[in-house]
């Protein structure tokens, strides 16, 4: 697949948007990770999916081709689970761990990002919206919802 520059600037325009956007959030709440972070995070993932998509060699293999967009979602997701895992902090005496939804916008993120570049529009319209829900309505439904102990 030989993509038009235009499309390659595009798809990764978009990716490292949606990544900024998601770290918007994690900056305001002073978190370890946020826009700078997560916008690299996914422009990263984007622009090995948008590189794995246009080798050559593939163009006239689509079980060649099948077989590297997985490659590229394994292990881009396997990779950036390090990442993540790196800002969760767990406290055996107070009995907490700390950082899970930070680790999580990170692994949302790099998938946002091979959906960018991948050009699934549709699921990026969907996720980047659903994300931003979760990360801003979430922490007042977990009050409302929270055991007054």
């Amino acid at each position: 697949m030989d993509l038009a520059f235009d499309d390659i600037a595009l798809r990764l325009g978009a990716a490292t948007g949606a990544g900024m956007l998601i770290g918007l959030n994690r900056d305001l709440a002073s978190k370890p990770i946020g826009m700078r972070t997560l916008g690299l995070v996914s422009l990263g993932s984007a622009a090995v999916a948008v590189a794995g998509i246009q080798h050559s060699n593939l163009a006239d293999n689509a079980d060649a081709l099948s077989r590297v967009v997985q490659g590229v979602i394994q292990g881009v997701m396997a990779g950036i689970s390090f990442i993540g895992a790196g800002v969760i902090l767990r406290d055996a005496k107070a009995r907490s761990v700390e950082g899970l939804t930070t680790a999580a916008t990170v692994w949302i993120a790099a998938a946002l990002g091979i959906a960018s570049g991948l050009g699934a529009w549709r699921t990026l319209a969907i996720c980047v919206p659903l994300t931003l829900l979760v990360l801003y309505c979430g922490p007042m439904i977990e009050k409302l919802t929270s055991n007054p102990d």
